[in-house]
């Protein structure tokens, strides 16, 4: 009845009052002993959830107040800086005050694992960069790591409670999601992958004006000043990029608060208006965002990228133009692009508020060293040597135990190479297979790795496109 009101009236405050909500909370709240983990992002809804539910829970009695409520946020490490310098502050506000008032709330940031992260994936194995037909990071960047808590949690409580900032009114397919899920006769909904998981959205019938109208009206219990996230909002002319649970909930787009090197849109005008509005110290990170958006220009793809794919074959595009499906970002531009990158760190140490801030983990860059190595035929270690270049001082290595291949062997192994007409990267690639199980007593796995490494495609670009051009299948 409530959704069917909501649905005909301007503002939820028209038939449901404050305190009526906050007892809504409340109910749901004791009616089990389901842990809740609150979903936040900074924006105004998951801090107006947040901030109701903070409320409701405030009015009980000490006594009552005794089950665990997590505040999560996914910080996917190439968030905007501007933001999750708000959010690390809102984050350790929420826990000093819940100690302070004895609350059962504990704030907790989520991070992707690092051989998961942005960087990594990017950088490292060379995932070109995300676009709308290829949109690898939200999984690896958000879904996974609250996935992660969720299930943290169910193995120790047995079942949850997940309490989304979303509204219905946010688009008409945010509404069809959210009521396929409903659970009938109760506010609750089910877990579109976790059925020991239940999903609670209190704000779902708010408009976006209820949302301010709560928010300016009423203080923020974990001190902070609203009016400062309004303000937020008015520079940066932005949505909310919302906590991602599931592949259902959109993730960022067009002027959205989120992942500062986002190319999934065609233009970042958060953070052109960011700049715009006196954040100068940004323009670095605009301009190698705009650089990432290059490569994803059809006529330029064969700059950047690999002819073949990750599996070492060539696919074509199935629309019969005979176009290439392009692979991975070459090496050689990854280590453009790491360059260009701790460039723009440099400047944004120098020119921000944070001299020590990072674009790229210490983590992220021993991560991406490995899998050069191991994975990329990088036998001159190269990693080490840009950085010291860029930043002007080294990182504590680690030294190689495990018998890599280095610059004498890669050089010595061009040159064999080069006279026996034998491509490098295949017999780099071959000998590294068998470093990896040297010393094994199985090594019954080497048979089928050779197999793969001689079935890829080893002629060069322009011998596979000469030899085929007259012959072009529709797939490979």
């Amino acid at each position: 009845m409530d959704s069917e009101i909501a649905a005909n009236r301007s503002s939820i405050f028209d038939y449901k009052s404050v305190k009526e909500i906050y007892h809504e909370i409340q109910e749901v709240y004791l009616r089990d002993h389901r842990p809740w983990v609150i979903g936040y992002s900074g924006g105004k809804d998951s801090t107006t959830a947040l901030q109701l539910i903070w409320y409701a829970i405030l009015d009980l009695p000490e006594e009552q107040r005794q089950k665990k409520i997590y505040v999560i946020s996914s910080d996917t490490l190439v968030e905007t800086p501007v933001i999750i310098d708000y959010i690390n502050d809102s984050l350790e506000k929420i826990n000093e005050v819940a100690i302070q008032s004895k609350m059962p709330f504990e704030a907790v940031k989520l991070t992707p694992i690092i051989s998961e992260s942005f960087w990594v994936n990017l950088i490292g194995r060379g995932y070109p960069a995300p676009s709308k037909t290829f949109r690898w990071c939200t999984d690896r960047l958000k879904i996974k790591t609250a996935d992660r808590f969720i299930i943290d949690r169910v193995t120790q409580y047995g079942e949850v409670v997940v309490v989304l900032g979303v509204r219905k009114s946010e688009s008409a397919t945010r509404a069809q999601v959210m009521n396929l899920h409903k659970i009938k006769d109760s506010v609750l909904s089910r877990h579109s992958r976790f059925p020991q998981a239940f999903v609670y959205t209190p704000i779902e019938d708010f408009s976006v004006d209820d949302v301010w109208s709560y928010l300016l009206q009423t203080p923020s219990p974990w001190g902070n000043n609203n009016r400062d996230l309004l303000a937020l909002y008015k520079s940066a002319q932005a949505g909310e990029c919302p906590l991602v649970v599931d592949d259902t909930t959109p993730s960022c787009g067009n002027s959205r608060f989120g992942c500062w090197v986002c190319t999934v849109v065609t233009k970042d005008k958060a953070m052109e208006a960011l700049i715009d509005n006196g954040e100068e110290w940004l323009e670095p990170l605009l301009d190698f965002r705009n650089y990432l958006a290059e490569t994803q220009i059809p006529d330029k793809k064969h700059l950047f990228r690999e002819y073949k794919r990750m599996n070492g074959k060539v696919q074509y595009n199935r629309d019969g133009s005979g176009n290439i499906i392009r692979g991975p970002y070459k090496l050689e531009f990854c280590k453009e692009l790491l360059t260009s990158l701790l460039q723009a760190q440099i400047q944004i140490r120098k020119n921000g508020p944070n001299p020590e801030f990072n674009l790229i983990l210490p983590e992220e860059l021993h991560e991406i060293r490995r899998m050069w190595q191991m994975n990329r035929g990088d036998w001159q270690d190269s990693l080490p040597e840009i950085y010291k270049e860029a930043i002007g001082e080294d990182l504590d290595w680690v030294k190689d135990d495990l018998g890599m291949f280095t610059s004498n062997e890669d050089n010595l192994m061009d040159q064999i190479c080069a006279n026996h007409d034998v491509p490098l990267k295949l017999v780099k690639k071959l000998l590294e297979a068998e470093r990896q199980v040297q010393g094994m007593s199985r090594r019954s796995s080497i048979y089928s790795k050779i197999d793969d490494i001689l079935s890829e495609e080893w002629r060069s670009e322009e011998e596979f496109t000469k030899k085929n051009i007259s012959n072009l299948p529709a797939e490979v």
